[in-house]
């Protein structure tokens, strides 16, 4: 939906009334007799749905928002040279010797050995840019942009030791200082949109917007997966793969994530959300939040606290996300359903938690041979994922 359409103060409006109808018929089913119930809470379904789809369209509206204000980047004569070039090689095929040159004056890097070529920075931006917005786990994690193949970190673990001594005691030495090493797991992303010759042609045909969209869809549902789920053989390795422990973190072994059950099999309580927070360091929750997916989040709406208030409370300003707990919620339809055993519910600072590494450079092979009318773009991106800090992000299981 367009900016002009609704603004953000009617949308909050909206939401604000959605949740004032959601609260009054929720609680009436609480309060029904039991012959009443199956009518209610159809209704506060009904309602619930309605809240995250205005709750949805609010935080939408914010990103267009943002994006319209977002400045344009400053580009040199070999940088328009080079997008210029670009164009006319999608559309025809042409220039193949001009484009290389143009190339590596305005990226410093090589053709492919292959024959693809390299986005021209504008697109290749563009397209982490509509990946951020397509992506959840875009949006909340830290993101790296290398230039080689792959990426590696160092993290000091502390145990140096110390001690206290009088004056003119002797001074004994000290443990050693651990030190470890991250590496990201990466993997090459590819799509192969087509196209026929005939729209290229069309002067009106935006072939560089298109094919920036149609890349950035299919790559959007495999890596949003990925950093969630992957296993880390030839693509990232997700959150969710790496090992767990119920071990608090000053006696659980760094690179573990620690997991909280729910003591409900396939549910939650509000006292589990609080004891997911509190079991994450001061440091972390100023910036932490939840993720769930949506009919998850459907569950937590309905929670209230002793004094019968609602846990989840809607965003009425702009700029002010919907909470849960005072924390805003990522909603991700990649987590797992609240099920039995589901690791349904993740609560971290999950820029400090999880990095996302993208080789900066998205390379494009124009193939008009393999399925004739039809143009294919064969488009590869080197992308890798790595947990970072294993005590930013909690995991809530819904098991017995």
């Amino acid at each position: 939906m367009a900016i002009d359409d609704k603004d953000v103060g009617e949308v909050a409006k909206e939401l604000k009334g959605a949740f004032d109808d959601f609260k009054a018929k929720n609680d009436k089913e609480l309060e029904a007799i039991k012959s009443e119930k199956s009518k209610l809470s159809g209704d506060v379904d009904k309602l619930n749905e309605k809240l995250g789809e205005i709750d949805k369209l609010k935080a939408d509206l914010e990103k267009e928002l943002k994006a319209a204000k977002r400045p344009g980047a400053t580009e040199g004569k070999d940088v328009e040279a080079h997008q210029k070039a670009f164009g006319q090689f999608l559309r025809k095929g042409k220039n193949e010797d001009e484009l290389a040159d143009l190339q590596q004056k305005a990226v410093q890097v090589a053709v492919d050995s292959d024959g693809g070529f390299a986005a021209p920075e504008e697109l290749d931006t563009a397209l982490l840019e509509i990946l951020r917005d397509e992506s959840p786990m875009r949006e909340v994690c830290g993101s790296i942009i290398i230039g080689a193949s792959g990426y590696k970190k160092l993290v000091n673990l502390g145990g140096a030791g110390s001690g206290w001594v009088g004056e003119s005691e002797a001074r004994p030495a000290t443990g050693t200082p651990t030190i470890a090493q991250l590496e990201a797991f990466m993997g090459e992303l590819y799509a192969n949109p087509q196209a026929t010759q005939q729209s290229l042609d069309d002067i009106h045909f935006n072939v560089e917007q298109w094919l920036s969209e149609e890349v950035a869809r299919e790559f959007a549902e495999q890596e949003g997966s990925a950093f969630l789920l992957g296993n880390g053989t030839n693509k990232p390795k997700g959150i969710l793969a790496y090992a767990m422990d119920a071990a608090a973190d000053k006696n659980r072994t760094f690179g573990k994530l620690q997991k909280l059950v729910s003591g409900v099999a396939g549910g939650f309580t509000g006292d589990n959300l609080i004891d997911l927070i509190y079991s994450t360091k001061k440091g972390y929750r100023k910036n932490a939040q939840f993720m769930m997916n949506t009919l998850t989040l459907a569950k937590a709406r309905k929670l209230k606290d002793s004094d019968g208030n609602y846990l989840w409370q809607a965003g009425l300003q702009l700029g002010q996300p919907s909470t849960l707990l005072s924390h805003a919620v990522a909603e991700n339809e990649d987590m797992p359903d609240a099920a039995v055993d589901a690791n349904a519910i993740l609560f971290g600072d999950f820029k400090r938690g999880y990095a996302i590494v993208d080789r900066f450079g998205t390379r494009v092979l124009r193939d008009p041979y393999s399925n004739k009318p039809n143009v294919g773009f064969y488009t590869t991106k080197r992308v890798g994922g790595m947990l970072l800090d294993s005590n930013a992000i909690k995991v809530l299981a819904l098991s017995a």
